[in-house]
């Protein structure tokens, strides 16, 4: 983007290269600088949903001298230490700020050709993308060797011509996809992963909250019990990983002998979900094609790593992706590995993306800045560490719109 132009070249990440990984920004970095860095002085990102009045944005971005590094953005901080961001600046989690994506973003291309050239030999330390918005801004701090973020008024994360946004050179256009009603409860097998020692904890609060939404619902176990019913699938418990574990799962849901419900739900026993949101969400996908949605992860992806739906905020397939991955001979490298790491070792084998959704969420609320989960409608949690899960679900999963109004002060214009 240059200010002098008329308009600016527009490029979808997605389409930048082959690479499935380009969302992780980083690794898009070389190619951007190169392709575009040469004719304009700054690179802005934004999401899908967010809207941009270029004049006003062009107008912003000349108040910076476009021949420095510059990292521009709506902040966001952290109120308290998190684990999505490895408990960093624990001391004082508000003092780091980090960019709200949907508000857009940018850098100037001084920043950009330095970081191209530097991403190719200096990785980022972690080989796990969890949170991008917070790594990207470590990256670029580089510990205070580099720029913080520069915290821009005019980026916005307000609806689109809603009161105090005159000002903004960007709003968002939605919140929340709206794709017509939801998909059918019997088109949606749900399969709860537990174990004999959270019978009598973790699995009680599955029933007293989400549960009772499911019209199709199994319990999957080291042992039989009766009582709740769960299904033993001769897969002895693991202490973490559980791999082959969710292989029997997919390989009972893909026999057809239970359900023939388009999509699958693989949980662990500790998620909280709200499946009325997660069968509209769904609504706006094809089972007929190869669908694996959830809260993406990225391994090792400025290294030609992949991406992968990480399981603790639930993993959703469609029948057709199950299929594909199940005849392709993937495999569980031991009964312990990472399911949902496996199982993107297997789609990116196959050539398939994942596809993210904000809405999910592999921690707490607490974990997540408030302002960004009450705009999501959040479909998931997951864990119970030091919460009261059942409070945790009726404040923010509960299929009810009015938890978000009273802390917005305002309506959705979309349907929560």
């Amino acid at each position: 983007m240059n200010k002098e132009q008329g308009s600016p070249d527009v490029v979808f990440l997605h389409e930048l290269s082959e690479y499935d990984g380009n969302w992780g920004i980083l690794p898009a970095l070389p190619r951007l600088a190169e392709g575009y860095c040469r004719s304009s002085s700054w690179i802005f990102f934004l999401e899908e949903e967010t809207v941009v009045d270029l004049a006003r944005l062009l107008g912003v971005l000349s108040k910076f001298s476009s021949g420095r590094e510059w990292f521009l953005g709506r902040a966001l901080y952290d109120a308290e230490a998190t684990i999505i961001h490895h408990y960093a600046f624990s001391d004082e989690p508000a003092g780091f700020g980090y960019p709200d994506f949907i508000a857009g973003w940018a850098l100037s291309c001084p920043l950009v050709k330095r970081l191209a050239d530097y991403v190719k030999h200096e990785p980022p330390k972690s080989d796990f993308t969890i949170d991008l918005k917070h790594e990207i801004a470590l990256y670029i701090w580089e510990e205070g060797r580099g720029p913080a973020l520069t915290d821009v008024g005019e980026f916005c994360s307000e609806l689109h011509g809603s009161p105090n946004t005159s000002h903004c050179a960007s709003t968002v256009n939605t919140y929340l996809p709206s794709c017509g009603n939801p998909v059918e409860k019997e088109d949606l097998f749900v399969a709860v992963k537990t174990c004999q020692k959270f019978h009598h904890d973790r699995v009680p609060v599955v029933k007293k909250t989400w549960a009772k939404d499911a019209a199709l619902l199994e319990f999957y176990s080291d042992v039989t019990d009766p009582a709740i019913p769960t299904i033993d699938l001769g897969v002895p418990n693991t202490e973490r990983g559980h791999c082959a574990k969710t292989f029997a799962v997919m390989r009972r849901f893909a026999s057809g002998d239970v359900t023939r419900a388009p999509w699958l739900l693989l949980v662990d026993d500790d998620t909280l979900i709200s499946l009325p949101r997660l069968r509209r969400l769904l609504h706006c996908y094809d089972p007929s094609e190869p669908v694996s949605v959830g809260e993406r992860y990225g391994y090792g992806l400025s290294q030609g790593g992949y991406s992968y739906i990480t399981g603790g905020g639930g993993m959703v397939f469609s029948r057709e992706a199950v299929q594909r991955i199940l005849s392709s001979g993937c495999a569980c490298y031991s009964p312990d590995a990472p399911d949902d790491m496996v199982l993107g070792m297997c789609l990116n084998t196959l050539g398939l993306s994942v596809t993210h959704s904000p809405q999910f969420h592999q921690a707490r609320p607490d974990d997540y800045p408030k302002e960004v989960l009450i705009r999501q409608s959040p479909i998931s949690f997951h864990k119970h560490w030091n919460v009261d899960p059942v409070a945790v679900y009726q404040q923010w999963l509960m299929d009810t719109t009015e938890p978000f109004q009273r802390l917005l002060g305002r309506e959705f214009r979309q349907e929560l």
